[in-house]
């Protein structure tokens, strides 16, 4: 080792961020992230301030404004914050709340906000500190307050003048930092969201939004809170009348630790097709759930287990439910506040109380319990459709394990595939996989392939409509099942009933391009149209990735002396007619299998003349969209279009 080259470390080596730079350098550690994530979580930090106070009455509306320069301004109609000068602090305060982390006014349990969003004195100052600018207007007191902030230092000192005018409120504009934050364009569907998200846990509390980019304004308001949200989010139908219950309670996390109130507000139903779960904690969206989501899954799982078996619902030897057979049908929005809370950090996306977790757990059993004993027709409904969704979980499991071992193999195991042909290179960037209509095709493609890196294989026929078929039928279609081996990738299904389906892996495709290659005629784009819909129910990362291609037969053959031409529509048979001087002959190109060789290289298969069309993700919902209309359930809507536009379509039929 060369000791010149060696960094020096001592006891002069050891440094700390002060100031701004402690949050500037590293917004991570309080936002989150130094990205968008972090940057709408700055917005919401003083967002949180203004929803305290209106929830300890002052204020009943909230105004937030996404400016066209990015830059961010909340105003409420709260008490003001105190920016004066603070003598049991010798400072003044705003320099306790915008220059000073770990300071604010919620640090006492049964101070000034007994619900509180905010609690460690950090999002304010933290935002400020990661701003670009920042401004702060207070109305408080019979005076008027400004400052101005530039990156983490205040301009100017604290501006105040005197108002005759009693209403009391704070607007703070800012605009995030492109030096601290990687993207500051916060979407307008984060503001929405979040904004809705609060009206919902807050009742009572309108929330103004106003987007400068699109010039719109959006209100969000509810008076009821989550009764009037589980309203707006379930349909008709739902196994169960919607359900709230409250609970109010004491506790502690500890023995030795101090005593804290919580009360919570729940709505749950039960549906066939839908599913949500959302809990908020001093109105903060709980993305991770935490203690309330833990409750939820004990309860419910204890309950219902239970009720099967004492009713001897579980068949011989049938496995004990699960939660996610629950999940599949449960609707379910926990609004919960405590005095004291342990969130597992700034970002508050979980929350980590003991004592939450114990009383939300045993309250539920109570009251599900209650409910199941007084409500035994809805108690049924919901134990049938938990053992119909755990079943259902169980036969896909099977049915995965099955379809594995199916698709399992490796690159010799593709010779094993009937009829496929392989390719020599195993060189993944040049490798083309040539899916073709019959074995007549195959033998013509086989012959004028360049068999370095063309592969084929054929099919017969019409495959199975992956669009209306289930998937027991699709994983016993032989063809079906030897395409998705010779892919490599596996499949991926969506579907909340075969989540555990899904083994996708692009990693292990085994193709540069795979080509779909049918005869210009009916039966051959019907072939066309359900090779694209089973790529877009099984594989739509393929379409997704641009793997996909269509290979375009010519629907003429043009013939002189000299030369010969294709043209692949009519426009195109026009144009060559009309440069052609000399006699010519004039005929409908064959089908695949009844072309020589050479001609299938030179229109279908050599890379320098071919005509690909490569398939979009839009391309293939359009076929999707198309093809459930046309063959889908909806008879009397299809027999009008047919009514209006079939004509055009049989004189298309003709001509071919």
């Amino acid at each position: 080792m060369n000791k010149k080259n060696v960094k020096k470390y001592d006891n002069t080596s050891i440094t700390s961020l002060k100031g701004a730079d402690r949050v500037r350098l590293r917004p991570g550690v309080i936002f989150g992230s130094d990205g968008i994530e972090g940057c709408s979580h700055s917005m919401f930090e003083i967002l949180s301030n203004s929803i305290d106070e209106a929830r300890e009455g002052f204020g009943k509306e909230i105004l937030v404004i996404r400016h066209l320069d990015k830059a961010i301004t909340v105003r409420d109609e709260g008490r003001g914050m105190p920016l004066d000068y603070n003598p049991v602090e010798n400072r003044y305060n705003f320099e306790l709340i915008f220059e000073e982390l770990y300071a604010g006014g919620k640090y006492e349990t049964d101070g000034n906000y007994e619900y509180s969003l905010g609690l460690n004195g950090l999002g304010a100052c933290a935002t400020q500190y990661a701003s670009e600018y920042m401004d702060v207007e207070v109305a408080r007191d019979g005076y008027i307050y400004n400052i101005h902030f530039e990156k983490g230092y205040n301009v100017g000192g604290l501006l105040k003048k005197e108002t005759k005018n009693s209403k009391t409120y704070t607007q703070i504009k800012f605009r995030p930092d492109l030096e601290v934050f990687t993207d500051i364009d916060i979407p307008l569907d984060y503001y929405k969201d979040t904004l809705k998200k609060q009206a919902v846990t807050n009742k009572g509390l309108k929330f103004t939004l106003i987007d400068e980019e699109s010039d719109s304004q959006f209100e969000y308001y509810y008076e009821n809170g989550i009764v009037d949200y589980l309203k707006e989010v379930t349909s008709d139908d739902n196994l169960i009348e919607n359900q709230f219950l409250e609970l109010e309670t004491r506790g502690r996390d500890r023995e030795d630790k101090p005593e804290y109130k919580l009360k919570a507000e729940v709505g749950f139903t039960f549906s066939k097709t839908d599913r949500l779960m959302e809990y908020y904690h001093n109105s903060s969206y709980l993305e991770h759930g935490g203690s309330p989501d833990k409750a939820v899954k004990s309860a419910f799982v204890s309950v219902i287990d239970q009720y099967i078996k004492n009713n001897n619902k579980y068949q011989k030897n049938e496995k004990k439910i699960s939660f996610i057979d629950i999940q599949e049908s449960l609707i379910i929005i926990i609004n919960s506040f405590s005095t004291i809370t342990s969130y597992e950090n700034q970002t508050k996306k979980a929350i980590n109380n003991k004592f939450i977790q114990e009383a939300i757990t045993e309250f539920l059993k109570e009251k599900i319990n209650i409910y199941f004993i007084e409500n035994p027709e809805d108690a049924e409904k919901i134990v049938n459709q938990v053992l119909i969704n755990k079943r259902s979980r169980e036969n896909a499991e099977k049915a995965r394990q099955a379809l594995k071992g199916k698709l399992s193999g490796s690159m010799d195991a593709l010779n094993r595939v009937k009829k496929f042909v392989d390719c020599r290179t195993k060189d993944l960037n040049r490798r083309e996989l040539y899916i073709v209509e019959g074995d007549s095709a195959l033998g013509s493609c086989k012959l004028g392939r360049d068999a370095e890196f063309q592969a084929i294989i054929p099919i017969r026929g019409k495959i199975l409509n992956c669009l209306k078929a289930d998937y027991g039928k699709i994983f016993k279609s032989d063809i079906i099942i030897d395409i998705i081996k010779v892919i490599g990738t596996g499949i991926e299904i969506n579907s909340k009933l075969a989540k555990d389906f899904v083994q996708f892996d692009l990693n292990n495709l085994k193709w540069d391009k795979i080509i779909i290659c049918t005869d210009a005629d009916v039966d051959g784009f019907q072939i066309r149209t359900l090779l694209l819909t089973m790529f877009y129910i099984l594989t739509p990362t393929l379409i997704e990735e641009g793997r996909i291609f269509i290979a375009e037969s010519p629907l003429y053959e043009i013939n002189t002396k000299r030369n010969s031409y294709f043209a692949y529509s009519d426009k195109e048979k026009n144009k060559i007619l009309e440069k052609i001087k000399s006699d010519y002959t004039l005929q409908r190109s064959k089908g695949l299998g009844e072309n020589d060789p050479e001609m299938m290289w030179k229109t279908t298969m050599n890379p320098e003349s071919r005509r690909l069309i490569k398939i979009t993700t839009s391309d293939a919902q359009e076929t999707k969209e198309t093809f459930e209309f046309l063959l889908g359930d909806d008879l009397k809507t299809r027999k009008e279009y047919i009514e209006e536009f079939g004509e055009m379509y049989i004189s298309q039929i003709d001509e071919l």
